[in-house]
């Protein structure tokens, strides 16, 4: 087997592990913040919101950092960093007797994260380049197979064990993935050539990729994806109980609505990465972009969930489309030896859509109402799918993409 073919399998199965690490707990988040102390009802969801956003408010701040020593140092380092930290830090969370510890834990978490980044870019730099869209469409398909499992997983582990003993099994799962990344993934990487480079500071380095103009553009991608989908997926029970409210299968209804989207992403997203390695990932982004607009409109205004859930399924397939196409894009774009900069910028850019999506769609749905949320991600989705457009095939600094 090819070597990048031995590191796609296996950072695939790491991938899988830090995402479903990560989600693991969101089931029974709340029951574990109850058995901590907390049982005031406007406590208790406040303080779930600060410890599950903790995660990703650190992780947004730090990615650019563990980007610059990843393209200094290598990037299986930071794979392995990444790997071992974490598996420690959250079989610590079940050792958690209050929530400011579990807090504190979640944080460092978000801190010393950076996992998919750095893979991400390990597979970009070590992919054969007519292979570069498959491989990230892999990568991706790894990443949503652990957001929709692992709630699954969590959920069902914690009917059987204590809450404690989830966290210890998460751990240990991600310390196996980082053990086979240690053995079994190998990186092509001169540390000579790298320590020959000018040591920039991170402020400088996300000032020479945003000279790029088309890094800016692809980083929007990144964030407006997780925003639209996110500003309104903490309302959808809201959503689905105004068209089914006495329905006896509002639970399963909710849940089929949550996770559709995560099964046709993870789907599509191998599909369309080895289609755009035949027609250009720049003809996928777009056509994808515009695909989850034209189907985040209509959401707005079904009148029943199967009609939901055909819409979800759709976009799902368009979104399965997007992260493959900009991790590939920024493979073609970033200059030599800033990689693993440019991908932890682009997950910061991730992590941000991660926490304002679900802020921003609470706060304004009172103003524009639910079906009104569907209706502005679709319009900014459409807007990010022009200026993309402009920026790949108009931009006279990629002649070749003229039209």
């Amino acid at each position: 087997m090819p070597r990048w073919k031995t590191n796609l399998i296996v950072l695939w199965f790491g991938q899988f592990m830090a995402t479903s690490g990560m989600s693991m707990i969101i089931p029974f988040l709340p029951l574990y913040i109850q058995e901590l102390g907390i049982t005031d009802k406007s406590e208790l969801a406040m303080w779930t919101s600060i410890i599950f956003a903790g995660n990703f408010l650190t992780s947004f701040l730090f990615q650019p950092l563990w980007g610059k020593l990843g393209d200094r140092y290598g990037r299986k380092i930071m794979i392995l960093r990444s790997g071992f930290g974490m598996s420690i830090v959250v079989a610590l969370m079940g050792f958690a007797t209050n929530t400011w510890q579990l807090l504190f834990l979640r944080l460092l978490n978000g801190t010393i994260s950076g996992y998919i980044p750095a893979s991400t870019s390990l597979v970009s730099t070590n992919t054969p380049r007519e292979h570069i869209g498959y491989a990230m469409g892999i990568m991706q398909s790894g990443a949503v197979a652990g957001t929709i499992l692992g709630p699954l997983i969590g959920g069902g582990l914690a009917n059987f064990v204590p809450y404690q003993t989830v966290f210890f099994i998460t751990g240990f799962l991600l310390f196996i993935a980082s053990l086979l990344a240690l053995f079994f993934v190998k990186e092509q990487f001169d540390k000579k050539k790298a320590a020959k480079k000018p040591n920039i500071s991170v402020l400088q380095g996300f000032n020479d990729l945003r000279k790029i103009p088309q890094i800016p553009a692809l980083f929007s991608v990144t964030f407006m994806i997780q925003f639209s989908f996110l500003s309104v997926m903490p309302l959808m029970a809201i959503y689905v109980q105004g068209m089914h409210e006495n329905s006896q299968w509002l639970a399963l209804f909710v849940g089929l609505v949550g996770s559709i989207t995560g099964f046709s992403n993870m789907i599509a997203a191998p599909i369309l990465g080895r289609l755009s390695d035949r027609i250009g990932s720049e003809q996928i982004l777009w056509i994808a972009l515009l695909g989850a607009a034209i189907t985040s409109i209509p959401q707005a205004f079904v009148s029943n969930v199967w009609q939901l859930l055909i819409l979800r399924f759709f976009m799902g397939i368009f979104i399965g489309g997007l992260l493959p196409s900009v991790n590939s894009l920024l493979r073609k774009y970033i200059p030599e030896g800033m990689e693993s900069r440019a991908y932890g910028f682009n997950t910061s850019s991730l992590a941000l859509g991660n926490m304002l999506g679900p802020i921003t769609g609470g706060f304004i749905s009172g103003l524009i109402t639910i079906p009104g949320l569907f209706i502005m991600s679709g319009i900014l989705l459409f807007i990010n799918m022009i200026w993309v457009r402009k920026t790949l095939f108009v931009s006279k600094n990629v002649d070749q993409f003229k039209v």
